[in-house]
């Protein structure tokens, strides 16, 4: 059984996205980053980086005690390892999903990231920094969308390269971006959408948001952790 720290957000999708692909048996432990449930001492046991998602294997391959993950790029590589799907076993084809899975972790996350803080969230609309991360936004969409003009999938079949990328496309209007100057992008985005595992994933979202705290009165929470935040 795999315990999945969660709460609806892209990196919290990709998890639920996965478990529901492989039909892995999985119970959900709402972490309600609006009123601070990420700074509770069990969670920081297994997520020290005070970040969902996070997952803790109560039946590892090793057949030893339960092993925790943080991270989302390093709980989907280590579920497609544990499960043997959604991962190519030869050599180019796991480099391909691993590098585009990278991409998204250091790329496309981050960036939309920021994105969606300087223009949702941030109480002062600061105008170089919001063109700053639309446009970059814009060049990482391109980028996808021509590695994407000559196949179905991000790294050839599908796999946990997709599964990290799509939550991150799903807000692309409070991104400012528009799919229809992506055609192959937005091929890619309306074939996954309707995957079953996609739509089951994000219904599970749906039981949490009556708990989502508006984002006023969880502002410090999110946006102002320093130093100070990690104690020792």
């Amino acid at each position: 059984m795999i315990e999945l720290y969660y709460w609806t957000t892209p990196n919290g999708h990709k998890i639920t996205i996965f478990l529901e692909e492989v039909g892995l048996p999985y119970t959900i432990i709402p972490v309600n980053i609006g009123a601070g449930d990420q700074f509770q001492p069990d969670f920081l046991k297994i997520s020290p980086n005070n970040r969902i998602p996070a997952i803790v294997d109560h039946q590892p391959a090793s057949g030893n005690s339960p092993i925790s993950v943080f991270e989302s790029g390093a709980i989907l590589l280590y579920l497609a390892e544990k499960t043997g799907h959604l991962i190519p076993q030869d050599l180019r084809g796991r480099v391909q999903v691993l590098e585009w899975l990278f991409w998204q972790m250091g790329g496309l996350g981050p960036m939309a990231g920021q994105n969606h803080h300087f223009n949702k969230y941030a109480p002062e609309k600061i105008e170089y920094a919001i063109n700053r991360y639309v446009k970059e936004t814009g060049r990482l969409y391109a980028l996808l969308n021509k590695q994407l003009a000559d196949q179905e999938f991000v790294a050839g079949d599908y796999s946990i390269a997709d599964i990290a990328i799509y939550p991150w496309i799903v807000p692309y209007e409070t991104q400012r971006q528009n799919l229809a100057d992506f055609p192959h992008l937005k091929r890619w985005f309306e074939k996954i959408k309707t995957r079953p595992a996609v739509i089951r994933a994000y219904e599970k979202a749906e039981a949490f948001k009556s708990q989502i705290v508006d984002i006023e009165k969880s502002r410090d929470l999110l946006f102002n952790q320093s130093a100070n935040t990690i104690k020792p």
